[in-house]
């Protein structure tokens, strides 16, 4: 499956932005999906994920209350609305796509993923 991210931008520190998410390629089965984010310097870390019915959700500690993810199976579109962005949260933003799983160590790491989007640049400065 390819995964194609889009909605980076510049944008002021208490700002909002909406990052999607649009597969495509072979058959859509069920499957979680998650986003990730890298900042220079460091590691890839885990920002949130949802499972084919979107009943199960995670985020960081450092997101919560603050991003919120969605999907649209009809679209094959998984969403991130991000609000309260801070400076922190610059990085380059990264969907995945991975089999269906309940297994949080598991779809909270990278391993959980097959395909990954190219990545979509967020900077959060004033």
């Amino acid at each position: 499956v390819q995964l194609q991210a889009s909605g980076g931008g510049l944008v002021q520190p208490g700002g909002s932005l909406r990052l999607s998410c649009a597969a495509s390629g072979r058959a859509f089965n069920r499957d979680h999906r998650g986003w990730f984010r890298q900042a220079p310097g460091k590691d890839r870390e885990f920002v949130a994920s949802i499972n084919w019915t979107g009943s199960l959700l995670y985020y960081a500690n450092s997101v919560k209350g603050r991003f919120t993810i969605s999907r649209d199976n009809a679209k094959n579109t998984v969403y991130l609305q991000m609000s309260s962005l801070k400076p922190e949260d610059t990085a380059v933003y990264y969907c995945a796509a991975g089999p269906e799983s309940y297994t949080m160590a598991v779809i909270t790491t990278v391993r959980g993923y097959d395909s990954w989007g190219q990545g979509t640049q967020v900077t959060v400065s004033s």
